[in-house]
């Protein structure tokens, strides 16, 4: 009687080739010629009495179409990567010199002008904006008029509460507001100058003047 082979399984040493061990050829058609070699050699000695029947071909071969596509697929979506991260590359590199709007709470006065903004989840009835020093000390309070939801901006002449011009520099500021007296969370931002643009494993980063640096993902505008 011939001798007979196990055909409940596929050979392990082949799905680990195909689940991406590397040799000599290309690793989905090595898989392929291995997979034929075996199902040959196992219809060739299989048991009379006990032949291969056509589910278990089928499933064999539906195990190897579905290695073979997933190889495919992993190939084609590292191709995708690569091309977006060099289209990201390309478009955070003309950034250079643009402002952006990114999270945080910082504002530039320079000879009596900045600008500001912050996200509200909705409208608002009552705004105030505290601007402080490097202290920590409020040098400014404004209190705009209702805003809708969503982002909103708005400037500073550097102007003091007690009516002098605040010196050039940096200043912090923090935002509350409510609707019908109810409390809001409030998301700040602030306005910033690309300086220069940095390519690495972690992504495309921003280098802000004066604010240090931020994702790319994390810039809400660009003007």
């Amino acid at each position: 009687m011939m001798s007979t082979i196990n055909t409940q399984t596929v050979d392990p040493t082949l799905l680990n080739t195909m689940n991406g061990n590397k040799g000599a050829k290309n690793s989905v058609q090595e898989a392929q010629d291995r997979f034929m070699t075996l199902l040959v050699t196992q219809m060739k000695n299989q048991d009379p009495l006990n032949p291969l029947d056509n589910a278990q071909v089928t499933s064999q071969l539906a195990q190897l179409s579905t290695v073979t596509g997933i190889d495919k697929l992993n190939e084609t979506m590292n191709s995708m990567s690569a091309s977006f991260q060099s289209s990201q590359n390309l478009q955070s590199a003309s950034m250079i010199g643009h402002g952006v709007v990114i999270p945080g709470s910082s504002v530039e006065l320079k000879d009596g002008k900045s600008i500001l903004g912050f996200d509200l989840p909705s409208s608002a009835d009552k705004i105030q904006v505290l601007i402080k020093d490097a202290s920590g000390t409020v040098v400014k309070t404004l209190t705009p008029s209702a805003m809708t939801g969503g982002f909103n901006s708005m400037t500073w002449d550097g102007k003091t509460d007690a009516g002098t011009n605040a010196a050039n520099g940096n200043y912090t500021f923090e935002v509350s507001a409510t609707a019908a007296d109810q409390k809001l969370k409030v998301t700040p931002y602030a306005f910033g100058l690309v300086s220069s643009v940095a390519f690495g494993s972690q992504g495309t980063t921003l280098s802000i003047l004066n604010m240090g640096d931020v994702a790319m993902a994390d810039v809400k505008q660009v003007f």
